[in-house]
C-alpha cells in the first residue's frame, strides 16, 4: 500500500516539478493592474440556457468552504436531499431526493450520466471536490430542452461540472497542489495541472491519493422498550480503512460557434467494510476493491443562429471484487465486471423568435458478468427518444417534453428475453409577474419511469425476475425571489410545495452485509413536502466593506407514507429513513485574507423499518462544523492554510441504524497555487 502511495505521488509530482522549473526560468512581469487580469469568457449558443425551473447550486468557492470530502458531503446542504452515509471516510454514500429513491436520481458528470446497471446507485463518496467547479441539483429535470434524452427521463438530476481551465493574460500554465491530514489517519494529496496548448485547446489533469485507517471512537448506547439502558459502551470502529487513487485527464477545445471535450477517468480503491453493529459483533471481515474506468467525448456546435447539435459518447468498465472472510458465515469471494456503452445526439432548432424545439436520442448498452454460481449474465439495451419544445414570451416561459423508453434484457443463463417500454410526459411553466423579473412563480408536472436493476432482477438468491418497473408522478408549485441591493448585496428565496406518487416502489437497504442489498417492493408511496432555501450575502451592516458575510439556510418538511395495503400494520406509516423535518445552515465571513465558515445540519426523527414503532425509532441528530482559512503570498506562490473542526459538539449519531458516525474530529490542510 505504501509503495502504491509513493508511486502515485511521484507520477503526480513529476509534471508539477517540471512546470515549476519552467515557471522559475521566466522573469516575473511585475504586478499588473486590475484591468489586465481578465479571465477567459466562453460564449455558447443562446439556445443552451433557456431554463424554466431554477436549480440549487454550490459553486467552487462555496464548496471550498465546506468541511466536505466528496460530492456526497456537499449535497447534504441542498433542500429535499437525504444522504445515506454508512460511516467513515470510505463508507458508501448515496443520495435520495424528495423520498423518490436513489435510483430516480441521475448523476451527470460533465454532461454524461454516470450509469450503474448493476444496482442503479452511484457512490458519490468516490467523487472528489478537488477539481469540481459546480454542483447543481434539479428537481424534476433540467428544464432546458437542449439536453440528452436520458436527462429528460430522470425524476431529479445532479450535474457535476469539473473545472474549465482559465488563464490570466500572459500565463500558459496553472498548477494547484493540495494536501490534508485529519482524524482516522486521513491523508489526501492532489495535484491539478492546467496547460494552454494553443489558442483554442487546453489540457487539465488531476490526480489524487487518499488513505485512512478508518478508526474512530464512538459511543454505542441502546435502550429497551421500557426505557432502561440495554447497552452503553465506548468502542473503536474497525475495518473501515481505505486506500484510493483517482486520476482524470481532460482536453478542452473551442470551435467556431462550438466546443468539444475529451475525458479519461480512473478510480481505484481497496477498502474494508465495517458493517452494522448487531448481535454484539464489532468487527467484520468484509472487503471491497473497486476499479472504475471510463472515457467520454462531447462535441457541440451551432450552425447559424437557429440550430445547434450535440453528440456524446462514452465507454466504461467497472470491476468490483467483494470478499467476506468472516468465520461465522460462509466465505464469499466474488468478482463483478460491468461494461457500458453510451451514444447520444441532441438537436435543437429555433422555429420562431422565442419558440424552439428539440429532438434527442440515446442508446445505452450494459453488460454484467460475475464469478458467482449460475449467474444470469444479463445484457440490457436501452433506447431513449425525446421530443421537447420551449416557448419564451419574456414574462412567461413554458416547456413540454415527451420521452419514450424501450428496454430489452437478455440473460445467457436461461436465454430469457424481456422487453418493456414506457412514455413519460412533462410540462413546466414559469411566470414573472413584475417588471425586473425579481419574482418568478413556477409549476411543473412530470412522470418518470425506471427499470429494476440487474441486482433487483438477477442477483443470486436475492433477485426477483418478476419485479415490475417503478413509475413516479411529480407535481410542484413554487416561487423564487431574487433581489440585488446595491453593487454587492444579494438576497434569494426559493420555496416549493410538491406532491409525488410512486407506484411499485422498490427500495434497497443493506442487511448484515453492506455490499448485498435486501430488496423490497413497497407498492405505492404518497409523498408530500415543502422545500425552502434562503440566502443573503453582502457587507455586514454598519461594517467596512472588508468584512463580507454570506448566509444560506434550507429547510425540508416531508410526509412520505406507504399507502399500499390498508390491512398492513405499517399502512400510512413514514417509509424508512425519511425524516419529517430536516435542514441545514451555512454561515461564512471574509475579512481581507481570512475566511471563517460555520455549517449546521439537522435531521429529525426517523424509523429504520416499515413499522413506525418505538423499537424502530431513531432519534434526531445534528452536527456543527467549523473551518478557518488564511490566504497569503510567498514569492510567486499563493498559499492557503486551513483548519477544520467537524462535529464540534461531539454528537453521537447514526445516519443508518447500527452504523455509528465519527464524533468530534479535526483536519488541517494546505493549498499551493502557482
Amino acid at each position: 500500500m505504501t509503495k502504491r502511495l509513493l508511486v502515485a505521488l511521484w507520477c503526480a509530482a513529476v509534471p508539477a516539478v517540471a512546470l515549476w522549473s519552467q515557471h522559475e526560468g521566466t522573469k516575473p512581469t511585475g504586478r499588473m493592474d486590475s484591468l489586465q487580469h481578465v479571465s477567459e469568457v466562453v460564449v455558447t449558443s443562446k439556445l443552451t440556457f433557456r431554463e424554466v425551473i431554477p436549480s440549487q447550486q454550490l459553486k467552487e468557492e462555496q464548496l471550498q468552504r465546506l468541511s466536505a470530502h466528496s460530492v456526497a458531503d456537499a449535497m447534504r446542504y441542498f433542500s429535499g436531499v437525504q444522504l445515506k452515509d454508512y460511516g467513515g471516510v470510505g463508507g458508501v454514500k448515496t443520495v435520495d431526493v424528495r423520498s423518490m429513491g436513489t435510483n430516480h436520481l441521475a448523476v451527470s458528470y460533465d454532461g454524461i450520466v454516470l450509469g450503474n446497471a448493476q444496482n442503479g446507485q452511484t457512490d458519490l463518496g468516490q467523487l472528489s471536490l478537488d477539481n469540481i467547479e459546480e454542483v447543481t441539483l434539479y428537481n424534476g429535470q433540467k428544464s432546458a430542452i437542449f439536453q440528452a434524452a436520458s436527462d429528460f427521463a430522470s425524476a431529479s438530476s445532479v450535474y457535476i461540472r469539473t473545472r474549465m481551465p482559465r488563464f490570466e493574460v500572459g500565463r500558459q500554465t496553472n498548477l494547484k497542489v493540495r494536501a490534508k491530514y485529519g482524524a482516522s489517519d486521513l491523508f489526501r494529496a492532489s495535484v491539478l495541472w492546467e496547460q494552454r496548448l494553443s489558442a483554442d485547446v487546453s489540457l487539465s489533469t488531476n490526480a489524487e491519493v487518499m488513505t485512512a485507517s478508518g478508526r474512530y471512537k464512538f459511543r454505542y448506547r441502546r435502550k429497551n422498550l421500557d426505557g432502561t439502558v440495554a447497552w452503553d459502551t465506548t468502542a473503536v470502529r474497525q475495518n473501515g480503512d481505505i486506500h484510493a487513487e483517482r486520476a482524470e485527464l481532460n482536453l478542452h477545445g473551442m470551435l467556431n460557434q462550438g466546443q468539444w471535450q475529451l475525458k479519461g477517468y480512473v478510480y481505484n480503491s481497496d477498502r474494508g467494510i465495517p458493517g452494522a453493529i448487531v448481535n454484539n459483533v464489532w468487527s467484520r471481515g468484509e472487503r471491497q476493491q473497486d476499479l472504475n474506468t471510463f472515457g467520454q467525448a462531447s462535441w457541440q456546435k451551432s450552425i447559424g443562429e437557429r440550430f445547434s447539435t450535440r453528440w456524446l459518447a462514452k465507454y466504461g468498465f467497472y470491476r468490483t471484487h467483494y470478499a467476506n472472510r468472516d468465520t461465522t458465515v460462509l466465505p464469499v469471494d466474488n468478482i463483478y465486471r460491468q461494461q457500458e456503452l453510451y451514444l447520444s445526439t441532441a438537436n435543437v432548432v429555433e422555429m420562431l423568435p422565442g419558440w424552439s424545439a428539440s429532438l434527442s436520442y440515446d442508446f445505452r448498452w450494459n453488460k454484467l458478468d460475475a464469478t458467482t454460481y449460475r449467474f444470469a449474465r444479463p445484457t440490457r439495451r436501452t433506447h431513449t427518444l425525446s421530443v421537447a419544445t420551449a416557448l419564451d414570451l419574456h414574462r412567461l416561459k413554458v416547456q413540454a417534453s415527451l420521452v419514450g423508453m424501450l428496454v430489452k434484457d437478455h440473460t445467457q443463463l436461461n436465454n430469457e428475453r424481456n422487453t418493456d417500454s414506457q412514455l413519460t410526459p412533462a410540462l413546466f411553466a414559469n411566470v414573472y409577474p413584475f417588471k425586473g423579473k425579481w419574482l418568478s412563480l413556477r409549476a411543473y408536472a412530470k412522470q418518470s419511469f425506471r427499470m429494476p436493476t440487474f441486482n433487483d432482477l438477477y442477483y443470486t438468491n436475492l433477485g426477483n425476475a418478476q419485479l415490475r418497473p417503478e413509475r413516479a408522478t411529480q407535481f410542484d408549485v413554487g416561487l423564487l425571489a431574487n433581489k440585488h441591493f446595491g453593487p454587492s448585496a444579494h438576497f434569494s428565496l426559493q420555496a416549493d410545495l410538491y406532491y409525488n406518487k410512486v407506484h411499485d416502489k422498490i427500495i434497497a437497504y443493506p442487511k448484515g452485509q453492506q455490499f448485498r442489498w435486501t430488496m423490497l417492493n413497497l407498492g405505492e408511496v404518497d409523498i408530500r413536502g415543502l422545500d425552502v432555501v434562503a440566502s443573503v450575502s453582502g457587507p455586514l451592516l454598519g461594517s467596512r466593506r472588508e468584512l463580507i458575510t454570506t448566509l444560506r439556510a434550507q429547510y425540508t418538511c416531508q410526509r412520505a407514507i406507504d399507502v399500499t395495503d390498508r390491512h398492513k400494520p405499517y399502512y400510512r406509516h413514514q417509509i424508512p429513513y425519511i425524516p419529517h423535518h430536516s435542514g441545514s445552515l451555512i454561515l461564512g465571513a471574509d475579512w481581507r485574507d481570512l475566511s471563517l465558515n460555520y455549517s449546521f445540519i439537522y435531521t429529525g426523527e426517523r424509523w429504520n423499518a416499515q413499522e413506525n414503532t418505538q423499537y424502530n425509532y431513531m432519534q434526531p441528530w445534528y452536527t456543527s462544523d467549523l473551518s478557518a482559512a488564511y490566504t497569503f503570498r510567498l514569492r510567486h506562490c499563493s498559499l492557503r492554510a486551513s483548519l477544520e473542526v467537524n462535529n464540534l459538539l461531539n454528537q453521537q449519531y447514526d445516519v443508518i441504524a447500527n452504523y455509528p458516525m465519527p464524533g468530534r474530529n479535526f483536519a488541517i490542510g494546505v493549498e499551493v497555487r502557482l
